[in-house]
């Protein structure tokens, strides 16, 4: 695949603590789309052996998304930085709302990871507002009701702390990449094709809409993985994004 290439931009999200359905799953989906994205569900459930055997049957050359979400004190997000460098995850994300001194520990870690163990250094993406939430979910935990305000303080905090680039909604692309330049990398969940539902996203768009305001990467979590097939599933989504399906 080819950075041209529209399925080398998707990461399906395997949302689930079942090895065998992650395991079918990334076996159906092999050289279908870029990368997998394992978070919490899965982690928690199989810890990094599940990672490490999911990475197998999805194929080589498949990059690995380990959503973890990390966010605690400074010096135990970098000792969990360091504790899943040796799955050699391309992307691991924590949340911006740590604050600075967080973030800084968790970039510091990847980078010390890399040249103590020899593996590529992961790419830290700060987490600015989960797409579930809306701007009266913001404002009942008492932050800025302002959703873009809130977005752009929290992508600009993890800029300045060295992360390579954030999650965001498809919603705040064209602001963030404004606000953070070309080269800060923006994730993008919240993908639903023109034919699926959005179920819990509330701020969701489709692969083409979010490619085209200027998303690096797309997450597409059930469109691919609850599939009946979901290696069709899959290519039906780059088939649409390259606007070649009928």
């Amino acid at each position: 695949m080819t950075a041209a290439d529209p399925a080398s931009r998707i990461f399906c999200a395997i949302d689930t603590p079942d090895r065998e359905r992650a395991l079918k799953v990334a076996h159906a989906i092999a050289g279908s789309v870029g990368g997998i994205k394992l978070g919490k569900e899965f982690f928690m459930a199989n810890g990094p052996e599940g990672v490490e055997r999911v990475m197998r049957e999805a194929g080589g050359g498949r990059k690995l998304f380990l959503d973890l979400k990390l966010h605690d004190i400074p010096n135990t997000v970098a000792g969990a930085v360091r504790s899943v460098a040796r799955l050699a995850p391309d992307f691991l994300t924590v949340h911006a709302g740590g604050g600075e001194a967080m973030l800084r520990a968790a970039v510091d870690a990847a980078r010390l990871a890399a040249v103590e163990q020899g593996v590529p250094r992961i790419r830290i993406l700060g987490v600015t507002v989960l797409t579930s939430l809306s701007s009266e979910d913001l404002e009942s935990v008492g932050m800025d009701p302002d959703m873009d305000s809130a977005v752009r303080r929290l992508a600009l905090l993890a800029q300045s702390a060295g992360c390579d680039g954030v999650i965001c909604s498809p919603h705040e692309i064209r602001l963030l990449r404004a606000a953070c330049g070309p080269e800060f990398v923006l994730m993008v969940p919240g993908i639903r094709p023109a034919w699926s539902e959005a179920g819990d996203q509330k701020r969701v768009t489709t692969p083409a809409e979010a490619l085209e305001r200027g998303a690096d990467y797309l997450v597409i979590g059930r469109p691919i993985a609850a599939a009946d097939d979901p290696g069709r599933a899959a290519r039906h989504i780059v088939q649409e994004i390259a606007g070649t399906t009928s």
